[in-house]
């Protein structure tokens, strides 16, 4: 029996970014270092498939500090963490190593800068996800205000409209959050934004080449975890770029053949946390079922990588 035809559009720049390849090295020359168990906090990145995996090596997640033995080393996760957190571990006399992504701690910093300018801090980003929880934990209760949407800008109570300064979490989508910045420098015309985008530049990499693909692509599919913010955006961007029929899958067992019968064209993307090893199964996939012909779509090229703490470029 001949396989239906398929062109498999394959967006680039995909899957891991610097932060996250950065943040699961650290696990590893920990483990290599230090042995088993190495405790980390929270999911080092936002993908079953890499906790997992790391989980096999020696890796123990968990939630919260107390969790912890203060004889092992801890990592906290890419997403960063409140400023309470390190200090509970230094307290506790723990050793631990923070592989909080550079791009977020840059996020951090803004906000102090802010903050010892006088300034009260307006965040947007999603509520509970770990990377807005790490932001605002830097600053004293009370010093940074979360807004999600515009509709959230036109509800803030500030306690001085001409000393406010915004940040981002870097995982948001860039046509959205644009509309919050509009919001608010609509009501808050001298709110002081962030130097440079504070979006970063894989998330932003990664939706400009949806948008691309999406032209060419009768469905999508996003390889990604239902808690992985950037590639939830990736879903979301796909759509409104047109793509009628846009869907998050962990791996290629998540497919939904049903829901692409009759398709000729597919667009593969990868959020910024998962390994090209699960693009290839759902490539795969795809060959076992249509006679795929793959055509790269590609927006930019990335050659950003971060160093690894120099605790672990040091012999044990």
């Amino acid at each position: 029996m001949t396989k239906p035809p398929l062109t498999l559009y394959l967006a680039a720049p995909r899957g891991f970014c610097a932060g996250v390849d950065r943040a699961i090295k650290i696990v590893e020359l920990a483990l290599a270092k230090w042995g088993a168990p190495v405790y980390v906090r929270h999911e080092i990145v936002h993908n079953k498939y890499v906790v997992d995996d790391l989980r096999a090596k020696g890796a123990v997640f968990v939630e919260d500090l107390d969790d912890c033995p203060t004889d092992r080393p801890v990592i906290f996760s890419a997403h960063g963490v409140p400023k309470s957190v390190p200090a509970e571990a230094a307290a506790r006399q723990m050793l631990y190593v923070d592989a909080t992504c550079p791009l977020v701690s840059k996020v951090h910093i803004e906000a102090e800068r802010h903050f010892e300018a006088g300034l009260q801090i307006v965040m947007i980003g999603h509520a509970g996800h770990p990377e807005t929880v790490g932001t605002m934990g830097q600053l004293p209760t009370g010093e940074v205000l979360l807004v999600e949407t515009p509709a959230d800008v036109a509800t803030l109570d500030v306690r001085d409209a001409a000393r406010l300064a915004f940040v981002t979490q870097t995982t948001l989508s860039v046509d959205d959050t644009a509309e919050v910045v509009a919001a608010l420098q609509t009501r808050f015309p001298a709110i002081v934004g962030p130097h440079k985008e504070d979006i970063c530049y894989a998330t932003t990499n990664r939706q400009e080449a949806v948008k691309a693909m999406a032209a060419h692509a009768e469905a999508m599919l996003v390889v990604g975890a239902p808690n992985s913010s950037n590639s939830k955006r990736l879903v979301e961007v796909g759509a409104r770029a047109g793509c009628a029929y846009a869907q998050l899958v962990q791996r290629a067992t998540d497919i939904d053949w049903r829901a692409l019968a009759g398709i000729s064209s597919i667009g593969i993307t990868a959020g910024a946390s998962a390994p090209e090893v699960l693009v290839n199964e759902v490539i795969d996939a795809f060959r076992a079922r249509y006679d795929v012909t793959v055509e790269v779509i590609e927006t930019a090229q990335e050659n950003v990588e971060f160093k690894v703490p120099r605790v672990l470029r040091e012999p044990a």
